[in-house]
């Protein structure tokens, strides 16, 4: 939201309110509190008359430091908010006759004193981030409406880059572009998003989370170009300023603040496959895709029934549909004993045909207007009502409703929708404001979910499918990108928004494969299943038309046997950084510039990633195969073609369907497996070290888990001119070894 025009004017409906001076401040244990009048304190008689903001300053874990600041302490200030951890951290406070230094670990905080000096400025030990200062700080109020805002605005120094603030499909770079945080179902061609997280980070290496589950609306550089300016509507404004030095170090400050992402069953990192959305299917139509795949040699793992497994208008009914699938226990059974995993659609929206509506309207289980009757539309599904997930007793209801799902045979569920959340004229089980529940409802609503699946499964056997998410969602994994065309272009802003999200330390991110809407051309599909295959999650999924491959062309099923047999093998690597990302909160896919943080030329990338932080892949967006990427300094060897490259340039290749740009970083020990049928088998057996050492005096190792996360094999190498000792722990079968690039000799010690 905009409050100015042009640097000097206010808009003439709005009056502001900034913080001009420092007046006075008080100690109490780890916190500070400081009082910023409206204007310069010349006398007494000016302390008369005016408004004050007041700013608090707390830490909740080391480097972490939360800035609260407040116009009218007596407004209310509800709920929800997300829930985060707290760590009793270090702090100190000094004053000097000019400054009030708050530090928190590394971090320093620093409040100008002087007279009509207002600033704080926030430091890496010596190293200044950003800062706060002259007509940054206010609250604005809108003289016509009646509605008060508080703002904030932080410096941009020159060549620093904004990235996150969710799954945004707009440019990678966010500097110059107006974001608001509103969970909506607007698919992957529009500024608006599904998972809306008030998270930035900056490539000088800090972050910032605005402690609010409304509508935070974000100006970066584009009201003042020189500043990213947040706001909310209130009398109170609470942001954390996180600083890790570095992104990747910040990201995961931010998961230990906001929860890592749970670690996924190793299962649910192969295949899946779909019946599409409004496609007719039934027992034996999918079995023919199933069977159609087994036929083909193409390896399959979960098989998901999208919305028609329960009868139409019955939305959610949790009920197999009679008519056509009348023996659903059965055919359950079939699938997996044929090795596949199941998933199975579902929503937290209750149509007024299901018979599940009166059961929860009677037990007040939905979503209540002001008048005390039931929030109800027709949009989606006729009469729908909206499960209040405030209600413990609706979250036991509905958990009951998807354990007999479990108990059927069903092993996971897609938590679709979760966006569509009326903030008029209803009331919360909790009294939480309407408003900050439009987004915080898809926490609750796969929280829920999660929660129960991890009871009935087990830690480390639950997995979602998710599309909404807010502040925290990451910890219940996995997400997918939501509704994509079938076109490269849509491929490109697919990749954006998963990149953008894993800024806030989504770990394992998914989308569409051949694209959504309409139906991809041979090519657009192949190339999908390349870039979907080298992705954390890999779904073929669509809406009015199937996506077996065997629909494009021949060529198709060969090009998705290899990548998902290549994905399999690469398991024991994937599931070690599946690990990290469980217990550091660093994501599987990462974009360049938190892999590479001080090679500048990876700042704006947005068409290339790191899977891991060995692995740099480059998906193809053109028909013709070609390709053009950079490389960060070194020597690159390419996975797939056997072929080295020289870093810190850009490139540009032609590839066919069974190659793009995968590249293994130089000093990397890739640990792979003999098995490439399925993801869930035992790492450490049979373990296979491609090691590529390609500089004398390099020096690397690795480690390969189980299925739990416990290393169980553990390999390291150096290099020394034409020789490489390595040095194996652990693991079991034939561990064996091939050194990449070039003849070099290996002594086991």
């Amino acid at each position: 939201m905009k409050f100015t025009s042009g640097y000097w004017l206010v808009r003439k409906e709005m009056t502001p309110l900034y913080a001009v001076e420092y007046a006075d401040h008080r100690i109490l244990g780890k916190e500070l509190t400081i009082y910023a009048p409206e204007k310069h304190i010349t006398g007494r008689g000016d302390c008369l008359n005016i408004g004050m903001l007041t700013v608090r300053l707390t830490s909740p874990m080391e480097d972490v430091i939360k800035v609260s600041i407040t116009h009218f302490q007596g407004e209310p200030f509800k709920g929800p908010f997300a829930p985060v951890k707290e760590i009793d951290p270090k702090v100190s406070i000094n004053e000097t006759e000019t400054e009030i230094i708050y530090q928190s670990g590394h971090t320093k905080a620093i409040v100008d004193k002087r007279p009509g000096c207002w600033g704080i400025r926030f430091f890496d030990g010596e190293r200044p981030l950003t800062d706060t200062g002259f007509r940054n700080m206010a609250r604005m109020k809108n003289n016509e409406t009646g509605k008060s805002y508080m703002v904030e605005q932080l410096a941009l120094d020159i060549g620093e880059y904004v990235y996150g603030l969710g799954e945004r499909f707009t440019p990678f770079v966010k500097n110059g572009q107006i974001v608001d945080m509103w969970n909506e179902d607007g698919g992957t061609a529009s500024e608006i998003a599904y998972k809306n997280i008030p998270f930035y980070i900056t490539n000088k290496g800090y972050g910032v989370l605005v402690d609010s589950a409304g509508d935070v609306s974000y100006e970066i550089a584009s009201e003042k170009v020189e500043r990213v300016q947040f706001s909310v509507e209130g009398e109170r404004l609470d942001y954390y300023f996180l600083n890790g030095s570095t992104p990747k170090g910040t990201i995961a400050k931010y998961t230990l603040l906001t929860g890592r992402p749970a670690l996924p069953p190793a299962w649910s990192f192969g295949l899946w496959l779909t019946t599409s959305f409004t496609t007719n299917y039934d027992e034996d139509t999918t079995s023919g895709f199933i069977d159609g795949m087994a036929d083909r040699n193409i390896p399959l793992h979960v098989f998901h029934f999208d919305c028609y497994w329960m009868d139409a208008y019955e939305w959610c009914n949790f009920t197999w549909d009679p008519k056509t699938f009348p023996d659903p226990v059965g055919m359950l059974a079939r699938y997996h004993d044929k090795g596949l995993k199941i998933c199975v659609w579902i929503n937290p929206y209750i149509g007024q045909k299901s018979p599940l509506f009166e059961e929860a309207m009677t037990r007040g289980y939905l979503l209540k207007k002001t008048n005390g009757g039931v929030w109800q539309t027709d949009m989606w599904q006729a009469g729908m009502g909206l499960v209040d997930f405030t209600n413990p007793d609706a979250v036991i209801w509905y958990q009951e409703k998807l354990k007999a799902l479990l108990d059927m045979g069903v092993d996971c569920f897609k938590t679709d929708f979760g966006e569509r959340i009326p903030v008029k004229d209803v009331v919360y089980f909790d009294g939480s404001d309407p408003v900050k529940m439009h987004n915080y409802y898809a926490f609750l609503y796969n929280r829920c979910v999660f929660q129960l699946l991890e009871r009935e499964r087990g830690i480390g056997e639950a997995v979602l499918f998710a599309r909404s998410a807010t502040t925290g969602g990451q910890q219940f994994p996995a997400h997918w990108g939501g509704d994509c065309s079938a076109s490269y272009s849509s491929m490109a802003e697919t990749l954006r928004g998963g990149l953008s999200l894993s800024c806030a330390g989504f770990g394992f991110w998914s989308h569409d494969m051949g694209g959504f809407e309409q139906t991809a051309p041979a090519d657009v599909y192949k190339r999908w299943c390349q870039f979907g295959l080298l992705s954390s999650h890999s779904r073929l999924h669509g809406s009015s038309s199937y996506r077996v491959p065997w629909l494009f062309d021949d060529e198709a099923c060969d090009v998705l046997r290899k990548f998902v047999k290549l994905k399999c093998a690469l398991m024991p690597y994937l599931y070690c950084h599946a690990l990290k990302a469980h217990e550091e909160g660093i994501p599987l896919l990462r974009p360049m510039f938190v892999e590479f943080p001080l090679d500048r030329a990876c700042d704006t990338l947005d068409r290339q990633y790191m899977l891991g932080d060995s692995l740099l892949v480059a998906p193809v967006f053109r028909s013709d195969g070609q390709v053009e990427y950079y490389l960060p300094k070194g020597i690159w060897y390419n996975l797939l073609t056997g072929q080295t490259a020289n870093g810190g340039m850009w490139r540009k290749e032609t590839h066919d369907f069974f190659s793009l740009p995968l590249l293994v970083k130089p000093g990397t020990i890739l640990a792979t497996g003999r098995e490439n049928t399925r993801p869930d088998y035992d790492f450490s057996h049979n373990t296979h070290l491609l090691i590529y050492l390609p500089e004398d005096g390099m020096h690397t190792e690795t480690a390969v888990t189980d299925q739990q996360g416990n290393i169980k094999m553990h390999a390291q190498a150096l290099r020394t001119g034409k020789n490489i000792a390595l040095h194996v722990t652990g693991g079991s079968g034939t561990v064996s070894y091939e050194v990449l690039g070039e003849s070099l000799e290996v002594s086991l010690c």
